[in-house]
């Protein structure tokens, strides 16, 4: 990009896991998307417990949904009150079967085929439930992301 270009973003991506800091990196992006008159996809990686007790039925997929739409609906609330467009989507951020799969290349993956030109994610250190599983993520963001990333 030319730097007399107007810096321009249609999409914005707000990797989420159900944490406090997730929501609020929701927050931050959709003021960007709101900024920039764009739209944001929200995406909820599920960690590495979630995932394992989901294969070996220790964890009951219906309380993963419930938790899941909790969140995006108070996502959905905020980007309603900016009349920003939101979108939604669920991924496992970990797999038994792919060595090479993590929350970072979840996200970045997603990223790409969703044509993101903005990622927001939270990065404060979070400690304690499993499912708070983007602040291994964000190092990993940082480092690989093509597109700009605000960290926060």
């Amino acid at each position: 990009m030319d730097a007399s270009e107007p810096f321009t973003v249609d999409t914005v991506l707000a990797p989420v896991d159900g944490s406090d800091e997730s929501a609020t990196a929701v927050e931050y992006a959709i003021a960007v998307a709101d900024r920039y008159d764009a739209a944001v996809h929200a995406l909820f990686v599920l960690g590495r417990g979630v995932v394992y007790g989901l294969d070996n039925g220790t964890v009951d997929e219906a309380d993963i949904v419930e938790t899941t739409q909790e969140f995006f609906d108070d996502a959905r609330a905020l980007a309603a009150e900016a009349d920003v467009s939101l979108s939604t989507s669920v991924d496992e951020g970990f797999s038994k079967m792919r060595k090479m799969r993590h929350p970072g290349n979840v996200v970045l993956d997603t990223a790409d085929s969703i044509d993101a030109d903005f990622i927001v994610l939270p990065r404060e250190p979070v400690t304690g439930a499993e499912v708070e599983v983007l602040e291994d993520a964000a190092e990993y963001v940082l480092s690989y992301a093509s597109q700009p990333v605000l960290s926060v």
